[in-house]
């Protein structure tokens, strides 16, 4: 007798549970398939009901379409769609759905209810499924659109729903799930209804600031910085978080390609590009991008939940994103200090005409010796400025008065209208006015970010000196990274390298850019030519020498227990004010901490 297992075709309720397991994998999944699919209907509003984290119910009801019996019948088998008719269709999806298997993946694992009415209609269709086993087919009454509830899930698996979570865990990933739906698509109004009590009531009709108060409250855009930017095959609009408030996760991170919440691991690559040298390595960002391009440029069929997309195109993409975030982020220069919290009426009174003579941009005081601790002597005498930089003519003569920089700032690129050095504490840091509040300096993070510019500003105009070595110095490689130096070697030569081939896979190195004197050439070559693999030609080529300008900026930036003069304050004061990223050092440490009169205020009881 043959003992041996023989190929058999699996009975169809097997097979659905199978796909089940692919497309449904929490109460969560069940909502994202049905809200996609409502947004595919043309529905206007979306209403969504949960009952205890969403393990009893799931319910989702819109204004769209609706469908007649027939269609209504044909939308829980499997495979079935209006999506796509055809093989090639695949090729240039335009909606969120296409594969036709969600309603019946999601019937066969719970009791299922769908009610449904085309517009015109005298009376709807109701649908009765338990356990992918249709129960009952009838007319009903009911308004135009499609009404779907998801009951007991998995009730007929009891292997899968003892994975499932406490009900905050679902719960809190149903939010999580209805929150990008609602970025998604700000135009449609939905609401989110949680064991009978209203959690959320979106207005239809709303842009993505709208949706964003609406969703995180009035104050949370003040951090945000509008992303628009567009090349011939991609368009990226949305907003990204100023690099002073960020993340330990990315659970702020919301990417939507052609309307669909999705990732892609270059995208997050470019993302992490975008705040090189703004961030630290172990900080993240806010990020609510959207990317439109044509649909025949994106394969969204290479996940089983659509989790992830690939582009035609790839490098354009990636450099889109990066540019587009460095763009965006390149403008918090304009106006002031970037806070939670500003104080207009705290701003007022320091300002205020009231008191001509002790008016906040008009004021300087008279400090003994500023660098030392403890310098201040009180009572210290009031004095005018001239409204200049450096030191007023005044100050000259005493030696011993605080600069107030006044017109030089009050311009739209700076950090701020005017500001006034007041002291430097703890030896270190150094205490500004400005005319909304209190700002700490770093000063060596606020040098190596005015020297990092200044450097990166030369390799980018091709003034960078050549170190020759004093010996060439011949490099063997391994073969595969022998071929990446091999394909960029014009690369390396425009990054001025001295570089040639030497047979085989070895290649001679006589000299270096002055920014990577002293590296050792192989580790150089290695590197360098696996970052211009992954990160293309261009950008790669851009990563490297930033690299090397951060460890050149570092090493040149003042320290942080050197003796600083007033005058030396004062320059880096005026430098940095005059960054494209005043904000942090090239590490991505903050340069600036700003604590608002209103905040001030708040903590002293004075609101």
């Amino acid at each position: 007798m043959d003992s041996r297992p023989h190929i058999r075709v699996l009975p169809v309720h097997v097979s659905n549970k199978i796909a089940a397991g692919e497309v449904v994998e929490r109460p969560a999944s069940v909502l994202k398939e049905l809200v996609e699919n409502a947004v595919d209907a043309g529905s206007s509003q979306i209403d969504v009901d949960i009952t205890a984290g969403g393990r009893k119910l799931v319910a989702v009801s819109d204004n769209g379409w609706g469908m007649n019996k027939d269609d209504a019948l044909l939308s829980i088998e499997r495979h079935a769609t209006d999506k796509i008719s055809d093989v090639d269709d695949i090729e240039k999806i335009s909606t969120l759905g296409f594969r036709g298997e969600a309603l019946a993946a999601i019937a066969s694992v719970s009791r299922f209810r769908l009610i449904t009415c085309c517009a015109g209609e005298v009376a709807g269709t109701e649908i009765v499924v338990a356990g992918g086993k249709l129960q009952d087919v009838r007319d009903k009454g009911c308004p135009q659109g499609t009404s779907v509830e998801v009951r007991d899930l998995f009730f007929n698996v009891p292997a899968r729903r003892k994975f499932l979570r406490s009900y905050q865990t679902e719960l809190s990933q149903i939010r999580a799930g209805f929150i990008v739906q609602a970025l998604a698509h700000s135009a449609i109004g939905m609401s989110l209804k949680v064991d009978g009590r209203e959690a959320y009531r979106l207005a239809g009709g709303a842009g993505l600031e709208d949706r964003l108060r609406d969703l995180f409250g009035p104050d949370y855009q003040k951090n945000l910085m509008p992303v628009d930017y567009r090349t011939s095959e991609v368009f990226a609009y949305g907003f990204v978080s100023l690099p002073m408030v960020s993340r330990s996760d990315r659970n702020e991170q919301y990417i939507f390609v052609n309307g669909r919440a999705t990732g892609a691991p270059l995208l997050n690559y470019a993302i992490n590009e975008g705040y090189h040298t703004l961030l630290p390595r172990d900080r993240h960002p806010s990020i609510f991008l959207f990317l439109e391009l044509d649909p025949g440029l994106v394969d969204v069929n290479v996940h089983p939940t659509k989790k992830e997309v690939r582009f035609r195109h790839p490098g354009d993409v990636r450099d889109t994103v990066i540019e587009a975030i460095r763009q965006a982020l390149a403008s918090t220069k304009v106006g002031k200090i970037p806070a939670p919290e500003t104080a207009p009426e705290a701003a007022e009174a320091v300002m205020s005409p009231a008191k001509p003579d002790r008016t906040a941009a008009d004021v300087q005081l008279k400090i003994e010796n500023l660098p030392s601790t403890h310098a201040f002597k009180y009572p210290r005498t009031l004095i005018r400025g001239e409204g200049k930089i450096g030191i007023s003519a005044e100050q000259d003569k005493s030696a011993s008065c605080p600069a107030i920089v006044g017109s030089e700032f009050g311009n739209q690129k700076s950090p701020w209208a005017w500001c006034r050095v007041l002291g430097q504490i703890g030896s270190l840091y150094v205490v500004l006015e400005t005319e909304d509040g209190l700002v700490l300096m770093d000063p060596h993070a606020a040098h190596e970010r005015v020297l990092f510019e200044r450097y990166m500003s030369a390799v980018l105009n091709g003034k960078v000196q050549t170190q020759s070595l004093l010996i060439p110095e011949t490099v063997h490689l391994k073969p595969r990274d022998a071929m990446r130096v091999r394909k960029n070697i014009a690369l390396f030569r425009e990054m001025r390298f001295g570089i040639s081939e030497f047979g085989g896979d070895a290649f001679v190195v006589d000299a270096l850019p002055s920014y990577f004197s002293g590296a050792p050439a192989e580790s150089l070559l290695v590197e360098i030519a696996h970052g211009l693999e992954q990160a293309g030609a261009r950008r790669g080529t851009g990563r490297w020498r930033e690299e090397a300008v951060i460890q050149a900026a570092c090493k040149s930036a003042v320290k942080a227990r050197d003796n600083l003069t007033l005058e030396e304050i004062e320059q880096i004061i005026v430098d940095l004010a005059r960054t494209e990223m005043p904000y942090t050092c090239p590490h991505g440490r903050p340069t600036l901490i700003f604590t608002s009169f209103k905040e001030l205020n708040r903590k002293f009881g004075r609101e």
